[in-house]
């Protein structure tokens, strides 16, 4: 059972830094996609940051130059370093890890951004 935990979450004032960190148990990083999504209160789950197991890297417009996710499959873990941060940021983060046609889902980490 692949299992994925999120990390980094915190509470942080307009304008600070964030590094989210999502291990996955398994070795499956080099060939799944991986990714971000946020869901604030009352909102849908929307996609943060995807990186497809090809390559490359997609962004929800609103995060497009203050959020970069990334992943190290060595370590099995994949990141989102988050700059700049605006009190709409605040939600729950989630990782995914998408292999052979499933999801694997993190728990989810709060990040609360106080104006």
């Amino acid at each position: 059972q692949v299992q994925v935990v999120e990390s980094g979450g915190g509470l942080v004032q307009a304008g600070g830094s964030l590094r989210l960190s999502c291990a996955v148990s398994e070795r499956i990083l080099s060939f799944s996609s991986v990714g971000w999504y946020r869901q604030a209160p009352g909102n849908r789950r929307e996609l943060v940051a995807g990186i497809p197991s090809e390559g490359g890297t997609n962004y929800e417009d609103s995060v497009k130059g203050r959020f970069t996710a990334s992943r190290d499959n060595a370590k099995n873990t994949v990141y989102l370093q988050m700059n700049n941060l605006k009190p709409e940021d605040t939600a729950v983060y989630y990782c995914y890890a998408y292999v052979a046609r499933q999801y694997y889902w993190g728990q989810g980490t709060q990040v609360t951004v106080a104006s």
